[in-house]
């Protein structure tokens, strides 16, 4: 595929210059190139799959509001804030219970069950009449959401080396922005079906792509491969050998018994505060232009159908800005540094929103509003490369989802219909958010680095080390990468 190509590029194109209480850059043999092949011939295509369907289903109530959802079932601007909002207190309430069910079940029946699920429930939203209907399909459809990237990080973790799952996190996100992008196109072609058959183009949306998540749920419960050692990746008896090796890379077992004491740990250390925290303030702003950036188009004077389209150009720089952040992160090796440039592009689109007039020059800003997206990225490459401990990870990685469920929930809510069309005290908060989010990297990387330095003496051999499921801490041989 043309996406894996360019991702391979980018993964293989990493600087030298390591830092020498670093790893080293692992060498690969032939064999093994073939191995990783096979992973990402199969996985990278169901991984960027699943990620284009969820983002694209979350986002379908954007291109709902210019296809007459509001007039047809009576709700107000409010209250479409609020179901904005809504689906981020499902994707919240169902982290707890789904804590515990990525552990106990095989992840490509449980992923696959609950899109099948999800599918119907989407689908299910072109019968709504009401704002009650809508709000409670959103919460179901939230809940449903929230399993997707806990299963996907996980995956990740065990099917990659370190230096390998940036460009697995990119690949997601950068399934969102094209999501972004097609949803365009798709959303301008199905807003045309408005009146036909008696029913409203944003009923069409809810049926088709429900049709479409409904069908993949069934691919993914029968196909999805669950461990590196999986049918479906027709390994050969070297290969299989291959993978143990590559295992230790991340000194990583998986416990499906959770261990109490990786939470203790966690909870602990001031940097998952910040990273939790780092999450939030980020989530405000993506919550609310993934809701509201087809009605602040429109608000410049374009029509419905154009605003719609316009979508297409912010998938683009989104696009754009991932790869670029992505290829920096691999090239210099590091992960803060990149962050805090992001939310330093994030902060400009924030001012350029609050001091340029309403005209159709103000799309600079909304553009680059999508800087929080590699953002996130580089958050959740933070956790995967700088968390160890099979329960300990899974606590990071829930903890942040509930952190961003909370700050797509608040986000939203804050566009209050008495500022339109500017939102100047929504755009005010963003941008103190990117500043705190910035001092945060700051700090954790720091944390990071003198963690790092305090074990510079150890020598980091990664084919010696075993799989275990120690934590970073526990692991005196695991090496952090701020």
């Amino acid at each position: 595929m043309a996406m894996t190509g360019i991702l391979e590029k980018i993964s293989v194109d990493q600087a030298d210059t390591q830092s020498t209480t670093s790893p080293k850059k692992h060498v690969y043999s032939p064999a093994e190139k073939r191995l990783k092949l096979k992973i990402d011939r199969l996985f990278l295509p169901m991984l960027f799959c699943i990620v284009f369907i969820q983002f694209m289903d979350k986002s379908i109530l954007n291109f709902a509001a210019a296809m007459n959802i509001m007039e047809d079932t009576h709700i107000t601007s409010d209250d479409f804030a609020w179901l904005g909002s809504i689906f981020y207190i499902g994707f919240l309430v169902f982290q707890i219970p789904n804590n515990f069910l990525i552990q106990w079940l095989p992840i490509g029946k449980y992923l696959g069950g609950v899109t099948i699920a999800w599918g119907v429930t989407f689908a299910c939203t072109a019968l709504c009449k009401d704002f009650t209907g809508l709000i409670i399909t959103r919460l179901l459809l939230g809940m449903a959401e929230s399993v997707t990237y806990p299963c996907i990080f996980i995956l990740i973790s065990t099917f990659y080396r370190r230096q390998e799952q940036v460009v697995c996190v990119a690949a997601m996100f950068l399934a969102n922005a094209v999501a972004i992008m097609v949803g365009g196109l798709i959303g301008f072609g199905i807003a045309h079906l408005q009146g036909l058959h008696g029913l409203s183009a944003w009923q069409y949306c809810y049926i088709i792509f429900g049709s479409i998540t409904f069908t993949v749920g069934i691919v993914f419960f029968f196909t999805l491969p669950d461990t590196p050692k999986s049918k479906w990746f027709f390994l050969t008896a070297e290969e299989e050998l291959l993978v143990d090796d590559r295992l230790k890379d991340n000194g990583q077992a998986v416990n499906t018994t959770f261990n109490k004491a990786h939470v203790r740990e966690a909870l602990a250390e001031p940097r998952y505060y910040a990273v939790i925290a780092i999450v939030f303030l980020g989530s405000l702003q993506n919550g609310a232009f993934t809701t509201f950036s087809t009605q602040i188009i429109q608000a410049l004077g374009f029509t419905n159908f154009q605003s719609i389209l316009m979508n297409i150009p912010m998938g683009v720089c989104s696009a754009i800005l991932i790869c670029i952040m992505t290829y920096l992160s691999k090239h210099f090796n590091q992960i803060c540094y990149i962050a805090m440039l992001s939310i330093t592009i994030s902060f400009t689109s924030m001012l350029l929103l609050i001091v340029l007039p309403n005209t159709p020059v103000k799309l600079v800003g909304i553009l680059l509003s999508y800087s929080g997206t590699p953002t996130y990225l580089l958050t959740q490459t933070l956790i995967i490369n700088n968390v160890k401990g099979y329960s300990k990870k899974v606590f990071y990685t829930s903890s942040q989802l509930v952190s961003y469920s909370l700050g797509n929930f608040v986000g939203p809510l804050m566009m209050l219909g008495g500022q339109k069309p500017r939102y100047f005290g929504a755009m005010a908060g963003y941008t103190i958010a990117n500043v705190i989010q910035f001092l945060l990297f700051a700090f954790v990387r720091w944390s990071l680095t003198r963690s790092l330095f305090k074990r510079k003496d150890v020598v980091l051999h990664g084919s010696d080390r075993e799989i275990s499921d120690l934590t970073d801490k526990e692991d005196l041989t695991f090496a952090y990468r701020p």
